[in-house]
């Protein structure tokens, strides 16, 4: 899956359609030069042609990052440079006054062939990217939850890594709607994406669940692990500023996080259920913290004790908090 900012994409889209107007250019215009024996650009003749043509310099200089990792991508470049190495040989051929080999015409031909097919497989890839994302935050669609932590459930199941799940909901947002409206609302939850983005590394997934909260898959992570990624999440969040320009004011967001292991021996979407229920955890216990899913606790009984718990008090909140996730390192103010 490709892990790319739908603007991104779409920039990438349009940088595409450039790049592969400017192969064919150049394959139509090498072709007038061997059909009509004209002159030819003495920069084909070199071995770095795939670097100098006007293709290559966007392949490799200006092509976002991302696409690097990509096999298509990779393929890409293989049979870009085969089509120039290939030119090169028949136009040196050509120079010795020799005649042009039709077996080496045919395989230029068809290099650029399998070039284009190449091209529009990553541009195919790009779309199906585009159209999975939200277009608010540019967070994973809900739609990719469970084909992604699918896809680490056999590593998982034979033990060959962990993978945490962690739900996360941005903490105040009706307030801040209410009082801000709803465009402040909507930047908070761009911003917030944007921050996840700055602590995770390209593996991890973000993934837009509900109006307010996001499942976070850290395949790798263990729940140790999990709550350390989310510790430096909360403390960016408590860095953070989002400033609203009609009162002048500042907005200091933060977020509650709920954390379960990806557990093979049930069903994925009840580990996702398991992250969820310690969300509603720290949410009940007053917001802004952190609590891991924990099976010698019975979840249930102490969600209950929170909710009917009428005391304001915070700090009975954080003990009832520290209890669910006592064993697990699982409270984290």
């Amino acid at each position: 899956m490709l892990n790319m900012q739908p603007a991104t994409v779409r920039d990438t889209l349009e940088q595409l359609a450039q790049a592969t107007h400017d192969h064919l250019e150049w394959h139509a215009n090498l072709l007038r030069v061997i059909v009509c024996e004209l002159p030819c650009d003495p920069n084909d003749l070199t071995t770095s042609a795939h670097h100098r043509c006007r293709f290559g310099n966007w392949y490799y200089e200006r092509a976002p990052a991302e696409l690097k990792g990509q096999p298509a991508f990779a393929a890409i470049g293989i049979e870009h440079q085969r089509v120039h190495e290939v030119g090169a040989w028949i136009l040196r051929e050509i120079a010795a006054g020799r005649p042009i080999d039709r077996q080496a015409f045919d395989r230029l031909i068809e290099g650029s062939r399998r070039l284009r097919r190449e091209l529009d497989l990553l541009r195919r890839e790009l779309q199906v990217a585009l159209r999975s994302r939200d277009g608010l935050t540019g967070a994973c669609d809900r739609d990719q939850v469970l084909p992604e932590l699918r896809r680490w459930r056999a590593p998982v199941s034979r033990g060959a890594m962990s993978c945490c799940i962690v739900f996360m909901d941005v903490d105040r947002l009706n307030e801040i709607n209410a009082t801000h409206g709803h465009p402040i609302g909507d930047a908070v939850l761009a911003d917030a994406v944007r921050l996840l983005r700055e602590q995770l590394r390209p593996v991890d997934r973000v993934f837009r669940v509900g109006g307010d909260e996001f499942l976070i898959s850290l395949p790798g992570a263990d729940l140790a692990t999990g709550q350390a990624v989310v510790a430096r999440v909360r403390d960016g969040f408590v860095r953070r500023q989002l400033f609203v320009a009609s009162t002048g004011s500042a907005l200091h967001l933060t977020a509650s996080f709920g954390l379960a292991l990806l557990d093979p021996e049930i069903r994925v979407e009840d580990s996702i259920d398991r992250a969820a229920q310690a969300l509603l955890l720290a949410k009940t216990a007053g917001g802004n913290r952190a609590i891991s899913w924990d099976a010698s606790v019975t979840t249930g009984r102490h969600l209950r004790r929170l909710q009917i718990d009428e005391s304001p008090c915070p700090a009975g909140a954080d003990a009832a908090g520290q209890q669910a996730s006592e064993g697990a390192d699982a409270a984290n103010k």
